[in-house]
């Protein structure tokens, strides 16, 4: 079972993340992974790239404890991590100092292989790895002395990885190279002591491919790292320390410092500390680390901040509202790491032969030596054809080629407010044929808003708006919220009333307070019935879908307001890139037909259904879902949620109810639709990626090893095609730091 389905509840009651330490490749995660889940009511996923594991397991059964010990068993470390941004210390402390060791010892390998070398020379000119004797141009001695110090110091490492591995009933990439360096090392120094002039020695062989090796390994750990940039970046832009008020005065305290409630003040050019609200001052903030947007946003009284976003020019002043792991950069970050350290299903093809791989490949070995030595009666082509047969396998090719496009993949993602909760929901945003959308918030803004203002009988628009906002003043209902803005935009004040009354569902009613002249406001059949007459061309067309609230004074029209939730100026371009992209797109809303229309007509969509109740939401996602096609669903509300969950992938944009978000994979902090087709190609283009390297390992290993069998590739050259395997792996996912929104 992956992570995915551990952290969607599956038999297991608890759930830990355990951080790995001794891995060297693939088959390193899937012995480690087939020993946690022989633990009694454990399911285990194990991701080789960030070297964690994530453990559901029954309490009643087992306990971390016990999973530190089976890892422990199987010859590897473990630790539960509880606390994340002190476990991303220590790893990047740790993987720092790993760097550099690794770095000395490839320095001090190099130096003692650098002369062996030499010997290629005229072994390339003259027939290459023949097995024929050549005169050597350093003294047989001093080759011993040389590689031997490569082999046992520099390679100790290899020789530990392979007993610890062995120990545990599995075998690695260590147990490939220790096995072929040595068998060439061996013989070497056989021939060197017993002075056997007729032979050929291969130390410059086994001193080599553990040079190359660790080269990999090196620029492998250094790629890797790029992966998690992303992150990091994140990381960086919350600001260290927050400028509190207390008791008048400003200080300077530490971010863990920082409690809710606390007032802070955030200077033009700094980050936000914590998440807070406006209190005084006025600004625009940058909020393209988190949301992708290169706008910036007005931020004033009773404003809403977030941690990292970037203060440009005005003084704010701020109450904070989420502190440490409460802030939404924290749940980002959060969510970007579980989502890294989740497995794809796309990745179980290469778990499976992950974990038969370097068994295959020394009975490969051992075939390709009886056969050769058979067929050539030469033992010594014979065991350079097998050296090279074990080197140039490279299971950590495949290991890689999932976790690290996942990895850059959803860090990009996060970079540019696309928060993918897992690889699974990655996979299947890249594999979407239909996508349901919600109308109300998803396709519009989510809140009514003035759309036409009709004035007759020698009324002006002004009129009719001042009249209305007049009668609204103070309410709190949406549609009146809306009359007020809309008055507001044009510099429209109030006047003053009496004698209010207002008739729920209806209307309201007042009087002039200047002239006492009966007013009204409401729908057209509350007008009618306080006596106010109708003309009958008052409604036409161009309202379909609209509210219409009529607006009268002395007994007589003064006009009509239409009100509609406006659908967003991005829609119409949503929907057609998604279209573009092949994805049939479907709207449902419980609204009426008219609007509905009206709705999927302003944004090109085709197909839609009005009345929609939440159950019959998730209900159409089950029927699409039962054809075998692959549906997501767009939302933002509670009543959305039971259809989020339903389908194969969902999308809550950022704006929406924290249920909607909760029942997502994926979350959006920008309320745009756009952000949904967004997230589809960033999927697909992970994917994309995805697939390349898996052909790539594949196609590697299948063409590689019989290209070795077959003695067309020297061991030198096949350890470092071996170490560029890996390389170009991670260096091919890493090109997905190159993607950007709306391409």
């Amino acid at each position: 079972m992956d992570a995915t389905a551990i952290a969607r509840g599956a038999p297991p009651k608890e759930r830990i993340e355990l951080g790995l330490t001794g891995m060297t490749c693939a088959a390193c995660a899937a012995r480690i992974e087939k020993v946690l889940n022989r633990v009694p009511g454990v399911q285990a996923a194990v991701n080789f790239a960030t070297e964690t594991a994530v453990v559901g397991f029954d309490p009643a059964r087992s306990a971390p404890e016990q999973l530190i010990a089976a890892v422990a068993r199987a010859g590897y470390g473990a630790t539960v991590r509880e606390d994340p941004e002190l476990d991303r210390k220590r790893d990047k402390a740790r993987k720092a100092a790993e760097f550099a060791a690794l770095k000395r010892e490839f320095i001090i390998a190099a130096l003692l292989t650098a002369p062996l070398l030499a010997q290629m020379v005229p072994m390339f000119t003259s027939g290459g790895f023949t097995g024929a004797a050549h005169a050597d141009l350093l003294p047989r001695w001093l080759q011993l002395a040389l590689a031997t110090p490569v082999q046992f110091w520099v390679g100790r490492r290899f020789y530990v990885g392979a007993w610890h591995a062995l120990r545990g009933g599995g075998a690695n990439m260590d147990v490939l190279v220790a096995l072929g360096t040595s068998m060439a090392y061996a013989f070497s120094a056989v021939v060197t002591l017993l002075e056997l002039h007729d032979q050929h020695v291969y130390f410059e062989a086994s001193a080599a491919i553990i040079t190359l090796v660790f080269l990999g390994k090196l620029l492998e750990a250094r790629a890797k790292a790029g992966t998690s940039a992303a992150l990091e970046g994140l990381l960086r832009l919350q600001p260290k320390t927050a400028h509190l008020l207390r008791d008048g005065t400003g200080v300077d305290v530490p971010l863990g410092e920082v409690v809710a409630g606390d007032r802070f003040v955030v200077r033009a050019g700094e980050s936000v500390p914590v998440d807070g609200i406006v209190r005084e001052g006025t600004s625009t903030v940058d909020e393209s680390m988190l949301t992708g947007e290169s706008r910036a946003v007005d931020k004033a009284a009773s404003a809403v901040v977030y941690a990292g976003t970037l203060n440009q020019d005005g003084l704010l002043t701020c109450e904070a509202t989420g502190v440490g792991s409460g802030t939404l950069l924290a749940g980002i970050v959060r969510l970007v790491a579980e989502a890294q350290g989740s497995k794809a299903p796309i990745q179980r093809l290469a778990d499976r032969v992950s974990g038969i791989f370097v068994p295959v490949v020394v009975v490969i070995a051992v075939v390709t030596l009886a056969l050769t030595w058979w067929l050539l009666g030469d033992a010594t082509r014979a065991l350079v054809h097998a050296v090279a047969v074990l080197v140039i396998a490279c299971p950590c090719a495949l290991g890689l080629a999932t976790p690290t496009a996942v990895m850059v993949g959803t860090g990009r993602g996060a970079q540019t407010g696309i928060l993918i909760r897992n690889a699974a929901a990655l996979e299947l945003a890249g594999r979407l044929q239909t996508l349901i959308v919600d109308k109300t918030g998803t396709l519009t803004e989510g809140r009514p808003a003035v759309t036409e203002v009709i004035a007759i009988d020698g009324a002006t628009r002004d009129d009719v708006l001042r009249a209305a906002a007049s009668l609204e003043q103070g309410s709190t209902h949406p549609l009146a919220k809306a009359v007020l803005v809309a008055a507001g935009e044009q510099g429209i004040t109030p006047f003053a009333i009496t004698d209010f009354a207002s008739v729920p569902g209806k209307g309201v009613a007042a009087r002039d307070g200047a002239d006492s002249a009966p007013m009204a406001l409401g729908s057209l059949a509350y007008l009618t019935e306080v006596g106010v007459p109708i003309p009958d061309a008052m409604v036409t067309s161009k309202l379909r879908g609209s509210t219409l609230v009529g607006v009268a004074r002395g007994g007589r029209m003064l006009g009509l307001i239409a009100l509609a939730d406006a659908v967003r100026p991005t829609s119409a371009e949503a929907v057609r890139r998604l279209n573009a992209a092949g994805i049939e797109v479907v709207m449902l809303t419980g609204d009426n037909a008219e609007t509905a229309q009206a709705v999927a007509d302003a944004v090109g969509i085709r197909e839609f259904r009005s009345g929609v109740l939440p159950a019959g939401k998730a209900e159409a996602v089950v029927a699409l879902k039962s054809k075998g096609v692959v549906t997501g669903m767009v939302g933002d509300g509670i009543n959305d949620a039971p259809a989020l969950a339903a389908a194969d992938v969902s999308f809550a944009i950022g704006a929406g109810s924290d249920i909607a978000v909760e029942a997502s994979d994926v979350t959006l902090i920008r309320s745009d639709l756009n952000a949904v087709v967004d997230a589809i190609l960033l999927s697909r283009a992970t994917l994309a990626k995805i697939r390349q390297n898996l052909f790539f390992a594949f196609a590697y290993n299948v063409l590689g090893i019989p290209l070795a069998a077959a003695g067309l590739l020297s061991p030198v050259i096949a350890g470092a095609a071996m170490a560029a395997s890996s390389v170009s792996v991670v260096g091919n996912a890493l090109l997905l730091r190159r993607w950007r929104p709306g391409a």
